[in-house]
């Protein structure tokens, strides 16, 4: 498995396929497997790129100098650097569209494509964001994710009927349990702050191609709604594709759907 080192970390990322790339961003408390009916159609036509965002899968802790989604960005341009990829459709949900934006902002020609998914680009609305601090509070005080806990979060990221027996959910709400405090207190708990205490991008999205933009947004997506995707595309002009019967993971709960809408995209783009 490819490891590079970034700002003194190991980062981890998965690199298959040939032809023009791609790099999937993905969601915060999931790691790159998340990505996986994705990776398995793309990498047919093309190079794909997947992150293990810092303290999730294989990847080394968040670095000590890493404050903002501005820093996450920066090192993901660092990873294209580190593979000679000189352009790239980037595809990001939830975190990673947030430093997916904020990537493309700051190197307009390395981006050829932007798949924003599940994500919204403007600061956490402050109800939410207090409500997501003392989640992360709870789980710093307790060095673990209590059950408690767990029943709270892992509905967040999915639609409000999935069987809560499925492997989807039973395996992302295992996986969870079993982090360790030390990834919590180094990784996960200041990640969680550096994403919901963002700053507010929606002053800059008429500076994103409209003509190169896609948002997607499960259409169930309970932290993120389509109200909030809506809202960005009218910013950028540029379209928007509602996911049936998906929430935030809208990628694995209709990974078909969204298998398709990507692989159109890329098509019109390469």
């Amino acid at each position: 498995m490819p490891f590079v080192t970034i700002d003194g970390q190991p980062l981890h990322y998965i690199d298959q396929g040939t032809g023009p790339a791609v790099l999937l961003a993905g969601s915060y408390l999931w790691d790159q497997a998340m990505w996986a009916p994705q990776i398995a159609a793309l990498t047919q036509q093309y190079r794909v790129i997947a992150p293990d965002l810092w303290g999730h899968g294989q990847s080394g802790p968040l670095p000590q100098t890493t404050t903002s989604l501005d820093d996450i960005a920066r090192q993901g341009l660092a990873l294209l650097d580190h593979l000679d990829i000189e352009c790239v459709t980037l595809v990001g949900l939830s975190v990673g569209g947030m430093w997916g934006a904020r990537l493309a902002l700051s190197a307009h020609g390395r981006i050829n494509g932007l798949v924003l998914m599940d994500t919204y680009l403007g600061e956490e609305p402050e109800p939410t964001r207090d409500y997501y601090f003392s989640l992360l509070k709870q789980i710093e005080d307790a060095g673990v994710i209590t059950p408690q806990l767990l029943d709270i979060i892992v509905p967040i990221f999915f639609h409000p009927d999935i069987d809560q027996k499925s492997a989807l959910y039973q395996d992302f709400r295992a996986s969870l349990a079993a982090l360790p405090a030390d990834r919590l207190l180094q990784s996960i708990v200041p990640m969680g702050r550096i994403t919901f205490g963002r700053a507010d991008l929606l002053p800059r999205l008429h500076e994103l191609n409209a003509d190169t933009t896609l948002l997607m947004c499960g259409d169930q997506d309970q932290p993120r709604p389509p109200a909030e995707t809506r809202e960005m595309a009218e910013l950028i002009g540029c379209p928007y594709v509602l996911v049936p019967e998906a929430g935030h993971i809208s990628n694995l709960e209709n990974a078909r759907f969204v298998t398709e809408a990507l692989l159109e995209f890329l098509a019109q783009r390469n």
